[in-house]
């Protein structure tokens, strides 16, 4: 949600897969992509973008801290975060999502955009259910 330079961001997209296969992820077992090349999550963000409110946006703490740590000018792109994190989980109908509590908040709104829309269009994405680790 902050501007990067464009050699930085192509590095850190290298050091992540990096870091990725070093966990023993293994890419024959799985798929791995870069999310960016799918075109589908930033349009299913548009649509679900016009169907979430941003009251509902407003409200969510990481807007709250984040925009304070940016002198109270938050962008849309922060804003909307969220929207597009709901986006990457209903696009492949995911049941069920690890998260950590500090996104707990954003798998809620993930929930309620997929009731919102099933309600108006008809059944189509599964709620998603948090899987929290026990550290």
């Amino acid at each position: 949600t902050m501007p990067k330079e464009p050699a930085v961001l192509r590095q850190n997209i290298l050091d992540t897969t990096a870091a990725i296969l070093a966990c023993g992820i293994d890419p024959k077992k799985c798929f791995l992509f870069r999310q960016s090349l799918v075109p589908e999550h930033t349009e299913l963000a548009w649509i679900l973008g016009c169907l979430t409110n941003v009251p509902r946006l407003l409200r969510l703490p990481q807007w709250k801290m984040k925009r304070a740590s940016q002198n109270n000018d938050g962008t849309v792109g922060l804003l909307t975060y969220p929207v597009l994190q709901a986006a990457d989980i209903l696009l492949y109908k995911s049941t069920h999502v690890p998260v950590g509590e500090d996104q707990v908040l954003h798998l809620e709104l993930a929930q309620d955009i997929a009731q919102h829309f099933n309600k108006k269009y008809g059944e189509f994405f599964p709620v998603p259910k948090a899987i929290l680790s026990e550290l």
